[in-house]
C-alpha cells in the first residue's frame, strides 16, 4: 500500500516541505532521497503535485522504494523516524478546491431537520461550490477564530485528487482523471454560515477558515481490492466514522454517495478545464456532522468547542486527527 505524504523535518530550520511515504512500521521514507539513491530522477518528486503529474513513472518508482526499504537496501539518510517530522496535508496548496453533495442521506437528513421537503434537483446534478484551497490543514492543532467558535462543526468526508488535464470530461472515462484519495474535514462556522446563507449565495465565511486533508494520500491503483464498478462510475467500500473526544458519533460508508466522483468530474469539467492536483470532496457522508446530529435528536445540541479533539477514521485512508484550539 502506498500511503503518500507531505511533510517538513522538525529538526532543519528550512521548513522545506518534502514527499514522503510511510511505511508499516511507522517509518517516514523520504521520496526524493530513496529515488535518487535507486538511480531516478529526483524532481518527478519535488513536491506532491509533481509526484501526480508523472504517475505513470512515479508509482512504479514509489512501490520500488517500498521493496528497496523492506528488503533493507535504502540507505539511511533515505529514512526518518515518524516522531521527527510535521506531518502535512498532502497536498498543501491544492491547485483548486471543490466540495460535493453526493450523500442522500445526509441531505435530506437535513432538510428535514429544517422542516422542508427534500429538493428535487438533487437527483437531476451533482452540485459543488469552491471553498478556500489557501486554508487547508493536515492533522494537529486547528487554530480557530472566536467568530467561527460558535455552532463550530465538523463534517466526516472523503476527497479525490485529480492526476491529469481534461475537459468535458465523460462519467465512463472520468475515474482515469483520479490519481487517489484521502480523507477531508470540511470544518464549518454554522452560526455564520446559516445567517450568510440567506443571501442565497451559498457557504462563504461560515467555510473558508479551514480545510483539514490527509494524514495521507493513497492512489486509486492501491484500492482495487474496496472497490466496486459500476456503469456511472466507481465506488469504494470503505466505512467512515468519527470520533470526538474518543466518543463515537458518526457511521457511514463511502460506497453510499449517490453521485460517484466520476459523474462529479463529468459536472465540473463541463465547459472547462481540469488539472493535476485539484480536490474534490464528497460530501458529507449520513451522520457526519453536528447539524445532522443534532436536528435528528442523536446529540443534544452539541458543536465544537477549543480543546476537541476531532478523529476522522476511513477504511484505507487512515485517521486524521485535530485539536480545536483558539485563535485570538
Amino acid at each position: 500500500m502506498i500511503k503518500l505524504i507531505s511533510f517538513t523535518n522538525k529538526n532543519s530550520s528550512s521548513h522545506l516541505i518534502s514527499v514522503g511515504l510511510i511505511t508499516d512500521d511507522q517509518k517516514v521514507i523520504h521520496y526524493m532521497n530513496a529515488s535518487q539513491s535507486l538511480g531516478h530522477d529526483p524532481k518527478l518528486g519535488l513536491s506532491m503535485i509533481s509526484l501526480i503529474e508523472n504517475e505513470s513513472q512515479t508509482l512504479p518508482i514509489c512501490f520500488e522504494i517500498l521493496e528497496a526499504y523492506k528488503n533493507k537496501k535504502l540507505p539511511e539518510p533515505s529514512t526518518l523516524p515518524l516522531h521527527s517530522v510535521t506531518i502535512l496535508a498532502p497536498i498543501p496548496r491544492p491547485v483548486s478546491m471543490r466540495d460535493g453533495y453526493a450523500f442522500r442521506q445526509h441531505v435530506e437528513a437535513a432538510r428535514r431537520n429544517r422542516g422542508v421537503p427534500m429538493i428535487p434537483e438533487f437527483d437531476h446534478f451533482p452540485v459543488f461550490y469552491f471553498t478556500n484551497h489557501l486554508a487547508v490543514t493536515g492533522p494537529g492543532d486547528l487554530k480557530v477564530s472566536p467568530l467561527a467558535q460558535e455552532k463550530l462543526d465538523f463534517e466526516l468526508e472523503v476527497a479525490i485528487v485529480t492526476s491529469k488535464s481534461g475537459k468535458n470530461i465523460p462519467a465512463k472515462n472520468a475515474d482515469e482523471y483520479i490519481f487517489g484519495y484521502m480523507i477531508m474535514n470540511d470544518w464549518s462556522a454554522r452560526a455564520l454560515q446559516m445567517e450568510e446563507m440567506k443571501l442565497n449565495l451559498g457557504p462563504a465565511k461560515g467555510k473558508d477558515f479551514a480545510t483539514s486533508l490527509g494524514p495521507y494520500l493513497v492512489p486509486r491503483k492501491c484500492l482495487e481490492n474496496k472497490r466496486i464498478s459500476g456503469d456511472k462510475g466507481e465506488r469504494y467500500d470503505l466505512n467512515m466514522k468519527c470520533f470526538v473526544n474518543n466518543i463515537q458519533v458518526s457511521n457511514g460508508n463511502l460506497k453510499d454517495m449517490s453521485w460517484t466522483f466520476a459523474q462529479i468530474l463529468e459536472r465540473v469539467s463541463y465547459g472547462v478545464n481540469i488539472f493535476p492536483g485539484e480536490v474534490i470532496g464528497s460530501g458529507t457522508v449520513g451522520t457526519g456532522c453536528f447539524l445532522e446530529l443534532n436536528g435528528s435528536k442523536i446529540t443534544n445540541n452539541q458543536w465544537l468547542k477549543p480543546g476537541d479533539v476531532v478523529r476522522l477514521e476511513v477504511d484505507e485512508l487512515g485517521v486524521l486527527e485535530n485539536t480545536i484550539r483558539e485563535d485570538k
